[in-house]
């Protein structure tokens, strides 16, 4: 990456790319992944990223990589927010792979949020998957209504997925008015393991990526001069801040635990925290400050989370007064235990029985303010996150409740943030802000203050 700064501003570029989709399911994954490692086989310094809210594709592209993948989302970013996130990770990267979501123009009810929009945003060049199994010159038309649809498009060509042989290349290639970079065959060796949330995570696949299958279809070189030529970015240089805090916080991460922002726990560390990773399932509960407890699978792991040393230990430090904030999955660990063809028992401190369910219980984005209640949730604080889970909870007549929402379904009809004590356990997957990764600071150190005059 290249930068300077100038007054308050920073310009920077940096060699990058879109890979977009007509719809879900084309094979665009598929093409990142197997793009991002032709590259890095290339000697480049790849920097993935995913838009959306996705927490298992980045799983993926950081194995990849070498590099954590990071999430860019305007909606519960914003558009400043997205250029932060993609300035954070370019450091150091030669080249930034950005992998869509849903179709090109699939945002929140309009195309706002869509991988349209963040191209846009980001200035980028952007290749459109487009699947061609039984189709010749209509794909002329598909690609041409893609570019036209907004006019301020950054579609720059196509890859065409599912081609059938090379006859059928032939066909495809007479009449094209958008640049082809590739030609992609049918490939049915080339799957990865799926389950109710979708894909596996990316620690956990045994698939190897389709490097050799990218690399014979696709005019990789053509890619990075397209990539080169994405014009230089705008960031504000940020107010650098001394960071006071000497707390540390606790976080759960393993095969139950797996789904955290990037940005989340940057916001942390930049204000001075320590961050202690343990793994619940079969770590005792490390001497921390505050934890926090991610989303992931803690219904793949009940036995492992019901037998794990931190379970009794979590529980007594609740009851401490531990500030504890969990998210979806640590939710349901929060609560008494999951219910199914036996029971599991959890630690018991959210007054409330987790339940698997056939298909999903919410899925979209969260909004709302908190109401108070806890440390962790003064009064008035914006939540901005994204729900997507299989689960439900049941919650006690007299469970309370620390953020109301406007968008989204939370625990029960709007309401989110299930709280004792100071720990809070909310369906939504938040994007902190500052406010309130501060928030979770000062209540770490109060914590660790009455601590310290309790054992004077």
């Amino acid at each position: 990456m290249q930068e300077y700064q100038d007054g308050e501003e920073i310009r920077f570029n940096i060699p990058r790319v879109v890979i977009a989709g007509i719809q879900s399911g084309c094979g665009k994954t598929t093409i990142t992944r197997g793009l991002m490692a032709a590259l890095k086989k290339r000697g480049l310094v790849v920097q993935p990223y995913k838009i959306g809210p996705d927490f298992i594709d980045p799983s993926h592209h950081t194995r990849i990589c070498g590099r954590v993948s990071r999430n860019l989302d305007v909606v519960m970013a914003g558009e400043d927010g997205v250029i932060d996130s993609f300035y954070s990770g370019c450091t150091g990267a030669d080249i930034a792979v950005i992998e869509g979501v849903m179709g090109m123009y699939d945002g929140m009810e309009t195309t706002y949020g869509s991988t349209a929009h963040i191209a846009r945003i980001l200035k980028a060049p952007l290749l459109l998957v487009i699947p061609v199994h039984g189709m010749a010159n209509s794909v002329h038309a598909i690609a041409s209504g893609f570019q036209n649809y907004e006019p301020d498009s950054t579609l720059a060509g196509v890859i065409l997925n599912k081609v059938g042989s090379p006859r059928h290349a032939e066909l495809l290639k007479i009449g094209a008015q958008i640049p082809q970079f590739g030609f992609v065959p049918k490939d049915p060796s080339f799957h990865t393991e799926s389950r109710h949330l979708g894909l596996v995570m990316g620690d956990e696949t045994t698939t190897e990526e389709p490097v050799s299958l990218i690399e014979d279809s696709c005019d990789i070189p053509e890619i990075i001069t397209l990539a080169s030529s994405a014009p230089p970015l705008t960031t504000r240089t940020k107010e650098l801040e001394n960071p006071t805090s000497q707390v540390t916080i606790g976080v759960a991460r393993d095969p139950a635990f797996c789904f955290y922002y990037q940005h989340n726990l940057e916001m942390l560390e930049n204000s001075g925290v320590i961050l202690t990773y343990f793994s619940p399932m079969q770590d005792h509960l490390p001497e921390v400050d505050a934890l926090y407890l991610g989303g992931g699978y803690p219904e793949l792991h009940a036995d492992l989370l019901e037998s794990g040393p931190a379970r009794d230990e979590i529980r007594a430090a609740c009851d401490n007064g531990l500030p504890v904030y969990g998210e979806c999955g640590g939710l349901l660990y929060l609560t008494e235990g999951l219910s199914g063809e036996r029971t599991y028992r959890w630690t018991r401190v959210l007054p409330g029985l987790a339940e698997m369910a056939q298909r999903f219980q919410a899925l979209g984005y969260s909004e709302g303010r908190t109401t108070g209640g806890t440390l962790l949730t003064p009064e008035g604080i914006e939540v901005r996150g994204h729900e997507f889970h299989y689960s439900f909870v049941t919650p006690s007549r007299d469970a309370r409740y620390a953020i109301n929402l406007t968008r989204g379904k939370g625990i029960r009809d709007g309401h989110d943030g299930m709280y004792v004590h100071e720990t809070i356990g909310c369906y939504t997957h938040g994007w902190f802000s500052k406010q309130f990764s501060d928030t979770i600071v000062k209540a770490a150190e109060a914590f660790k203050k009455d601590r310290y005059v309790s054992s004077a």
